[in-house]
């Protein structure tokens, strides 16, 4: 057969067909050769700028995610998440369930537990569909190429990012194992939006913010919904960004599809059985997606904010400190600040901390609903503003504002606060971020406790309560009355302007400013140290509540000021602790002090207080000491007052502080009778509420060093001899450490005084004496200058005031008498009664009366009456030197007929020569003595009519 020609033809025609398939092979091998190699050498130059990254630099790329912080009450009671771009919670593999775990993997990775990284042909498919354009993208990225892409690279759609993928996903596979990392890529894959419209990623943020379970809870359906999620987080979440809700039935549809095609490849993949599928497929995955709720930060706008504030603060030093910043260099530079400030905001926000603040859940609550349902604010302003680029006009409300804290005084914790009415409207903590003058609040600290602390004074020492006028600043009480010499007890009870501006004036070359700088007083400068009206509350730039509340609580404590605080602890997510608090202790005022003027602010809720009325509003009574405080025109309502234990400072006032909270009309509520409504509401929520932390029946505690002493009561020396005889000796608490009465007074002389236009001063010996008051006390020059010090001032005024000493004391002033006769008088007749003008003179102390041409009676010059019979009457003013006027008009009166008189049987006869009384309160013309006209004497029922000035009495409660 090899000789036949077909058969010659067939050789020849295999030969060339096994050539050329030889040859085709040669090249299809050097053509795959060469396209591995341009392949290989491509993607090695996509890969080339990779780093070789190690074991440890992988592990911890793929291990560092993003979890939200969060925010708790006291007690590990649960608050809420800090705000950030997207939340996340970590979990551990084991609190999945498998559900989730056959889902995730039937869905996103079938061969996740046999590839080693990759799966190649869907690599390659994945390539020939993107080469070919092809309408079907499959995708070819198993579980660790999406961990790759999250976590370590970036979602830049390139072949220089999918090389690095691949490259990196084949050398994690060598250092994690599988459940490591399964576990990640459910911790940072995304998940769409949660009830509350905010980015979430991971897991367990998906379960609990779309159905409100833990990821362990997991139905089949449950499981299905959320592993479709991440395909198209935005398309398939139900819900809506913004807080907005839950999405419409139709824009639901597509993610119960997605669920469908889960539970499908579950299926398929051997997962779960065709029974478990039907019934999953009817499960209605609608009724469990969550309700609408309220974010934290909308619930507890004030709390979050205020915890996110100072958790920044306290991690800028924490990391600070970590890249071994000094804390002194820290706190000089301002740059720096800034600059770590930014860092601990982002940190704070994406570092999944807890946060565990100070604040009682509970007692927050309550306090706040007192606040608000509080019926004695007073009016709302309004206002009306205009869009400038739409144009609508909107009413613009400007409530009375109020702030509150409450603080425990030993540990310094703030126990709740009141931020103000609503966050809405005003976002401005007004507890711990408005900064107000203090009023009459300043007194205690800056005042009262310095000047014992110094030695100055103790609780009952005299103060001077007489006006003076500086460059500037005229001060005035309330009242706008002069009390004289008054005790400081009393002086800080009524809340008298003038004597602690003068006590003041006595001590602040010292620099008592210095302790409020030990008592964290932040917005103090210069100024404030050299100005007289702080004594006032008068700062430049004023105190919180927090602030003014925090400076209370340092009385309570013993007059060590412990600094106040919220956030108690910071732990990271691993629950390491990277903050906790510690409280460090700053002496101020010594325990005598602080006893001291404690016990003197017990007094401001008793009668004479000007905060009388707060034990009224409450329920219960601790052993409290509280101080009331207004500024200048009302723009401010201040209530500070503190037991054993805790201690509460309230404030009200408007935003615009040109409005005033009071404007004397009798239709409005007294600030500081809304503040002690408010104040004891707050104390009676706290006593329910934590009496366990109130401790009601607690007593300030006397320190051994704080003694009963006696002293003069108008000079504060030790009692003489003098001062006992004119009973002005009284006792009071005193600090032995620093003040004891030791020197004897001096200041008392034997006196007489004189009453001119309401003032009292020393009679000269030509001063008739039936105006003169005999047998009072009186005080020497030097007592007066030395009272009055450097400040000047009205010495009449000393004992002419409602001091109680203006009945018997007569001060050492002399009255500049003009030597001239006074200005006549006018007189005109009343029925029987003779009435006459002023004198036009200022040094009138009386007026005689005449008869006939006698003089009848003599009055002080309080009185311009006298009661008359028949006869011609006439009037003459007598001036402190015994001058006399020229007599007034004669005015005449006819007698009326005496009646007959019927002897009595058994009425004695009346003795001669006894003149008989008339119905003037004077005696018959027989009975006196001759008129030496500049200085004639009466006789005892004359001398009473001479007008002395009334015992001091009890004023209401003033409103400070």
């Amino acid at each position: 057969m090899k000789k036949e020609t077909w058969a010659k033809k067939v050789r020849i025609g295999s030969g060339v067909i096994w050539n050329l398939f030889i040859l085709l092979l040669i090249f299809g091998v050097i053509g795959a050769v060469f396209a591995t190699s341009v392949g290989a050498g491509y993607f090695a130059s996509l890969v080339a700028k990779e780093p070789l990254r190690t074991k440890e630099e992988l592990r911890n790329a793929v291990f560092t995610y993003e979890e939200t912080s969060e925010m708790f009450f006291a007690k590990d009671v649960y608050l809420g998440k800090i705000n950030s771009d997207i939340e996340r919670r970590q979990i551990t593999l084991d609190k999945v369930s498998q559900y989730a775990l056959d889902a995730v993997l039937a869905t996103e990775d079938e061969y996740f537990n046999t590839h080693t990284g990759i799966v190649p042909k869907a690599i390659f498919r994945g390539v020939f569909q993107d080469v070919t354009n092809s309408d079907s993208q499959t995708g070819g990225s198993t579980l660790t190429q999406q961990l790759v892409k999250n976590q370590i690279l970036t979602n830049e759609v390139s072949y220089e990012r999918k090389a690095k993928e691949i490259l990196l996903a084949m050398r994690l596979e060598h250092f994690m194992t599988k459940d490591e990392i399964l576990e990640a890529y459910l911790n940072i894959i995304p998940y769409g939006r949660d009830v509350v419209g905010q980015n979430i990623a991971g897991i367990e943020t998906a379960a609990r913010g779309i159905f409100g379970i833990k990821a362990s809870e997991l139905n089949l359906a449950q499981a299905a919904y959320i592993a479709g999620i991440p395909q198209a987080p935005f398309a398939y979440t139900p819900f809506y960004s913004k807080n907005q809700g839950l999405k419409e039935p139709e824009k639901l549809q597509p993610g119960i599809n997605r669920m469908k095609t889960v539970l499908f490849r579950m299926r398929d993949t051997g997962y779960i059985t065709a029974k478990e599928y039907q019934e999953a497929i009817a499960y209605d995955i609608t009724k469990d997606f969550r309700q609408p709720t309220q974010r934290a930060t909308e619930r507890y706008p004030y709390v979050t904010q205020e915890i996110q504030n100072r958790t920044i603060k306290i991690l800028a030093k924490v990391l600070a400190e970590k890249d071994g910043i000094d804390a002194d260099r820290f706190e000089e530079d301002s740059n720096m600040q800034e600059k770590y400030t930014i860092i601990a905001d982002r940190s704070m926000r994406t570092d999944g901390y807890r946060i565990y603040s100070t604040i009682d859940k509970e007692l927050y609550d309550k306090m706040n609903e007192v606040a608000k349902n509080f019926q004695y604010y007073g009016f709302t302003y309004t206002s009306e503003t205009t869009d400038k680029e739409s144009g609508k006009s909107t009413i613009i409300e400007n409530p009375v504002q109020v702030g509150a804290t409450m603080i425990e005084n030993h540990s310094g914790k703030i126990l709740s606060f009141v931020g103000g009415r609503d966050h809405e409207l005003e976002a401005t903590n007004h507890s711990t971020q408005a900064f107000r003058q203090n009023g009459s609040s300043m007194k205690p600290l800056l005042v009262y406790a310095p000047a014992i602390e110094y030695g100055v004074i103790g609780a009952g020492s005299p103060v001077v309560d007489v006006k003076f006028v500086l460059p500037g600043w005229k001060p005035s009480n309330y009242y706008d009355r002069e009390l004289g010499i008054i005790s400081a007890r009393e002086s800080l009870a009524r809340s008298q302007n003038l004597s602690t501006a003068r006590l003041y004036d006595q001590i602040i070359d010292r620099q008592p400013i210095n302790f409020l700088k030990k008592m964290n007083f932040s917005k103090l400068i210069e100024e404030d140290g050299h100005n007289r009206s702080a004594s006032l509350g008068g700062l430049k730039y004023g105190v919180s509540v927090e602030e003014n509340t925090n400076a209370y609580a340092t009385f309570a404590n013993e007059g060590k000021f412990i600094e106040s605080y919220m956030i108690d602890r910071i732990e990271d997510m691993k629950g390491n602790i990277v903050y906790e608090h510690k409280a460090e202790p700053v002496e101020v005022f010594s325990p005598e002090t602080a006893y001291i003027v404690t016990d003197m602010m017990r007094d401001v809720l008793k009668t004479v207080g000007t905060g009388a009325r707060v034990p009224g509003f409450m329920n219960f009574r601790p052993d409290l000491a509280a101080k009331t405080g207004t500024s200048q025109h009302y723009a401010d309502a201040w209530l500070m007052g503190y037991t054993p234990n805790v201690s509460l400072g309230v404030w009200l006032g408007y935003k615009d502080q040109t409005k005033t909270l009071y404007n004397g009309s009798s239709s409005q509520m007294h600030p500081s009778e809304r503040t002690a409504r408010l104040f004891g509401q707050l104390m009676n929520t706290a006593n329910s509420i934590i009496p366990e932390t109130v401790k009601a029946g607690d007593t300030f505690k006397r320190p051994a060093g704080v003694v009963y002493r006696s002293f003069c009561s108008i000079s504060g020396l030790a009692p003489s001899a003098a001062c006992s005889a004119a009973g002005l000796v009284k006792s009071d608490l005193f600090n032995s450490k620093v003040m004891v009465p030791s020197k004897p007074d001096d200041s008392i002389i034997s006196s007489a005084g004189v009453l001119i236009n309401g003032k009292m001063y020393q009679a000269p010996p030509s001063t008739p004496r039936e105006f003169v008051t005999a047998g009072g006390v009186g005080v020497n020059s030097e007592f007066i200058k030395r009272m009055l010090g450097r400040l000047g001032g009205d010495g009449s005024k000393l004992f002419a005031g409602k001091g109680g000493y203006s009945a018997n004391v007569v001060s050492g002033s002399v009255f500049p008498a003009d030597n001239v006769p006074p200005a006549p008088v006018s007189a005109s007749q009343n029925g029987s009664v003779l009435t006459w003008s002023g004198s036009a003179s200022n040094d009138v102390v009386g007026y005689y009366i005449y008869q006939n041409g006698a003089r009848i009676g003599a009055v002080g010059s309080g009185s311009r009456s006298y009661s008359i019979g028949g006869g011609s009457y006439y009037i003459r003013a007598v001036d402190i030197t015994g001058l006399l006027s020229g007599p007034s008009n004669t005015v005449t009166t006819a007698a009326e007929p005496e009646p007959e008189p019927q002897p009595e049987p058994d009425a004695p006869a009346p003795e001669p020569d006894t003149p008989a009384p008339d119905d003037n309160g004077g005696a018959t013309e027989g009975g006196t003595k001759p008129d030496k006209e500049n200085g004639g004497t009466t006789t005892d029922e004359q001398k009473d009519e001479v007008k002395k000035p009334d015992p001091a009495k009890p004023e209401p409660p003033k409103k400070d």
